[in-house]
C-alpha cells in the first residue's frame, strides 16, 4: 500500500494547484511594483475581491553594518502582543531568536504596518490577508505575519493570513522553526525558491570578517542591503568575489545537509514552513527542515557562482512561465507513464526539480523526497493509529485504578499516593506492576507530544475533546504516582521540591490543553459526592511543600522567615480546604493517615503550642528556647 499512496504527487501537485490560483502571479505583481517604488522600505496594499495584498520591497537600508549582520537577538514580543509565549523552549534549548539586522528592518516599519493591519481587519469586506515580499522584503514580511498571527490568536479572531516570499533569506534559529510548528503556523508560511538563487542559502554560513571570502560574503550582504537599484544587483562583485561566495556557502550547506551527528558546525539559521522550489522545468513544495535543507543543498549544486547570483533577479521570468511548463511536463509524462503511482509522483517531482531519471544527480534528489514522503505523509493516518494505540493501553491504566481502589480501602488507612510513596524496596507484585504500567503509559504520552511537536499530526490535534480528555485523566490518575516517587525517593532532598524541579515536561503541556478547553466550556455544576481523582494532579507536591514549611517554621528563628512561611502555610490551607468543601479531592485525600492529614494534625500541634507559649511569661519563654534563666 505504502507504494501506491504517492505524497509526491502532492508535492508536485500541490505546486501546480498553487500555481492555477492568482496567489503567486498577484503576490509577485506587487512585488515588483514594490521593487521599483521610489520610497525604500515602504510597503504597498492592495485590495482584490475579499483578499488584501500587502508587499513589501527588496530594496531596504540597514541601520549599522559589520559583525552585527552576524548576530541572533530573541524574539519575545512585539508591541503589546507576546510571541510562542505559550510554548517554553525545552530544558537547555536556545530561546526563540531572530536575525538582529533583519528585526531591526521590521522595527523600522512596525508602526506603520500595524496602522494599516487595524484599517484593514476593520473592513467587513475583507476576508483573507496576504504578505509578500522579495528578497529582504521576504524576511520582513516573515516577521510582520508572525506579529499578526499572534495577534489575531490573541483575540481568536479566523482572519485567513497567508505569507509568500520570494528569494528571502533565512530568518531564525531553530527554535524560531519548532515554535511555527508547535503554533500550528507552518502552512501560512509559503517560500518561493529559485534553483540556484544563492540568497536563500546565504545564512547556512556564518558572517564573521576572518577571511577573505567572509570578507566578500559581508560585502555582497551589504550591497544587498544598499543598492539603490535591484537592477545592477551583483555588478560591483567581482567574478573571484563571486566564486569565493559560492565556494564558502556551498561548503557551509554541506555540513548543514548533513545528518545531526555528522554535522561539524552547528546550523545558526533553520528554514520554517513550506518551500515552493522553482526552476526552468517547473516547481515543487515540500516542507520538514531536513528535507527543505537538503533540496536547498543539491538544487545549489547543480549551479554555478555566476548563475546563483543573477537568478535572485528570476523570479518574474518563473513567475511568468511555469503554468505553461508545469501543463507540458505532465504532457510529455503521458508517453512513457511508471506503472506505479508512487514511481510516476517520483518522476514528476524529480522532472519538477530539473532532474530526469537519466541524470546524475537523480539518485540523492530521490533519496532525498523519499525521506521526505515517510517523515510528514499522514497526520491524520498517524492521529488514527495512535488512536489504537490507545485502546491497547487501557489494560496499564485499569490495573492503576484498581490500584488505587484497593489503597483506599486498605486497612492502614494510607490512601493512594501514600501506599505507593512507602512501598518500599521491598515492594509486593502489584507495586511493581503498577510502577511498570506508570513507565509504560510515560513513553506512550512523550511520544505523543514528540509527533505532535514534529507536525506529525493534524493541526487541530491538541484541541480534539477525545485526546484532551484521555491526556487530563492520564495526568490526574498518575502524576501523584510520579510524586510519590519522587518524594519518596527524597529527591527534593538534593534537586529541590518537585514543582520547581521535578515535574515532567508533558503535564505542563496538559495543564495548558486542558487550561485552553476549560476556557470555552461551561460552568461546571456543584459536586454532590467526592471526586474519583483529585482534581489537582499536583495536590500533594503542594503537601509536600506545606509540610516542609510546618517543618522549617518549627526551628526558624528569623520573625521575618517566620511571617513568610507562615503566610505560605495559611494560603495553602485555605487552598486545600476550598478543594475538600467542594468536593473536588478524592477521599484518600482525607484517609487517616495520608500525608495531608497528618500534616493537618500537626499543624493544629503547632498552633496549640504557639497560643500556650504567647501566654507564658518572658523568662521563661527563654527558658523553652534553651536559654538558663540566671
Amino acid at each position: 500500500m505504502d507504494t501506491e499512496t504517492s505524497p509526491f504527487e502532492s508535492s508536485d501537485m500541490l505546486a501546480a494547484f498553487l500555481l492555477s490560483t492568482p496567489l503567486i502571479p498577484e503576490s509577485w505583481r506587487l512585488c515588483s511594483l514594490a521593487n521599483t517604488a521610489a520610497a525604500s522600505g515602504n510597503f504597498l496594499t492592495e485590495q482584490i475581491g475579499d483578499v488584501v495584498y500587502l508587499a513589501f520591497s527588496g530594496i531596504q537600508m540597514a541601520g549599522g553594518s559589520g559583525p552585527s549582520w552576524g548576530q541572533l537577538v530573541p524574539l519575545v514580543s512585539v508591541g503589546d502582543v507576546t510571541l510562542f509565549s505559550s510554548h517554553p523552549s525545552k530544558e537547555g534549548e536556545d530561546g526563540v531568536m531572530v536575525h538582529a539586522g533583519m528585526l531591526n528592518l521590521f522595527w523600522s516599519i512596525f508602526k506603520q504596518f500595524q496602522n494599516q493591519m487595524m484599517a484593514i481587519m476593520g473592513n467587513p469586506n475583507t476576508k483573507s490577508i496576504i504578505i509578500t515580499g522579495h528578497s529582504l522584503g521576504g524576511a520582513i514580511a516573515s516577521l510582520c505575519t508572525i506579529w499578526l498571527l499572534s495577534y489575531l490568536q490573541s483575540i481568536s479572531s479566523s482572519m485567513s493570513v497567508l505569507c509568500i516570499t520570494y528569494g528571502s533569506p533565512l530568518l531564525g534559529n531553530e527554535s524560531l522553526s519548532k515554535a511555527i510548528l508547535k503554533e500550528r503556523w507552518g502552512g501560512n508560511f509559503c517560500h518561493v525558491v529559485s534553483k540556484h538563487d544563492i540568497m536563500p542559502r546565504l545564512l547556512f554560513a556564518p558572517i564573521i570578517p576572518l577571511t577573505t571570502q567572509i570578507y566578500s560574503l559581508l560585502q555582497f550582504w551589504q550591497f544587498c542591503m544598499t543598492s539603490p537599484h535591484l537592477g545592477s544587483f551583483g555588478a560591483q562583485i567581482s567574478d573571484q568575489e563571486k566564486a569565493d561566495i559560492f565556494t564558502f556557502v556551498m561548503a557551509y550547506l554541506d555540513n548543514a545537509a548533513s545528518q545531526d551527528g555528522e554535522r561539524t558546525l552547528p546550523v545558526l539559521f533553520h528554514p520554517f514552513g513550506s518551500y515552493f522550489f522553482v526552476s526552468d522545468e517547473g516547481a515543487v513544495c515540500v516542507d520538514g527542515t531536513a528535507t527543505v535543507i537538503k533540496m536547498m543543498h543539491l538544487m545549489l549544486a547543480t549551479s554555478s557562482p555566476a548563475s546563483c547570483i543573477k537568478d535572485h533577479l528570476k523570479y518574474g521570468d518563473y513567475v511568468n512561465k511555469l503554468s505553461q511548463q508545469s501543463l507540458n511536463q505532465r504532457n510529455s509524462m503521458q508517453v512513457n507513464v511508471p506503472d506505479s503511482s508512487y514511481e510516476a509522483g517520483l518522476e514528476l517531482a524529480l522532472q519538477s526539480s530539473g532532474i530526469t531519471s537519466r541524470d546524475p544527480a537523480a539518485s540523492p534528489f530521490r533519496q532525498c523526497l523519499s525521506s521526505a514522503r515517510r517523515k510528514g505523509r499522514t497526520p491524520t493516518l498517524n492521529a488514527a493509529n495512535l488512536a489504537v494505540t490507545l485502546s491497547k493501553f487501557v489494560p496499564y491504566r485499569a490495573e492503576i485504578e484498581w490500584y488505587k481502589a484497593w489503597c483506599d480501602k486498605s486497612d492502614d488507612e494510607l490512601g493512594y499516593y501514600d501506599s505507593f510513596k512507602r512501598r518500599g524496596s521491598t515492594t509486593a507484585k502489584r507495586d511493581m506492576k503498577v510502577n511498570m504500567n506508570r513507565h509504560k503509559l510515560a513513553r506512550f504520552w512523550n511520544n505523543v507530544i514528540e509527533m505532535l511537536e514534529n507536525n506529525e499530526l493534524p493541526r487541530d490535534f491538541n484541541k480534539r475533546a477525545k485526546w484532551v480528555n484521555a491526556s487530563h485523566s492520564y495526568q490526574l490518575l498518575v502524576e501523584p504516582l510520579d510524586i510519590a516517587e519522587y518524594y519518596g525517593k527524597e529527591k527534593h532532598k538534593t534537586n529541590g521540591h518537585y514543582l520547581e524541579r521535578g515535574r515532567d515536561r508533558r503535564y505542563k503541556i496538559f495543564d495548558r490543553w486542558w487550561m485552553e478547553k476549560e476556557a470555552t466550556m461551561e460552568e461546571t455544576k456543584e459536586r454532590t459526592k467526592f471526586a474519583g481523582l483529585t482534581q489537582d494532579s499536583c495536590f500533594w507536591a503542594k503537601v509536600e511543600e506545606a509540610r516542609d514549611w510546618l517543618s522549617r517554621v518549627r526551628s526558624e528563628r528569623d520573625v521575618n522567615k517566620q511571617v513568610l512561611l507562615w503566610q505560605n502555610i495559611e494560603k495553602f490551607e485555605k487552598y486545600a480546604v476550598e478543594l475538600i468543601e467542594s468536593k473536588a479531592v478524592s477521599e484518600d485525600v482525607l484517609a487517616k493517615n495520608s500525608s495531608y492529614s497528618l500534616w493537618v494534625e500537626e499543624l493544629r500541634e503547632v498552633r496549640e503550642l504557639n497560643s500556650k507559649v504567647r501566654t507564658f511569661p518572658n523568662t521563661f519563654t527563654r527558658f523553652l528556647d534553651g536559654e538558663v534563666v540566671p
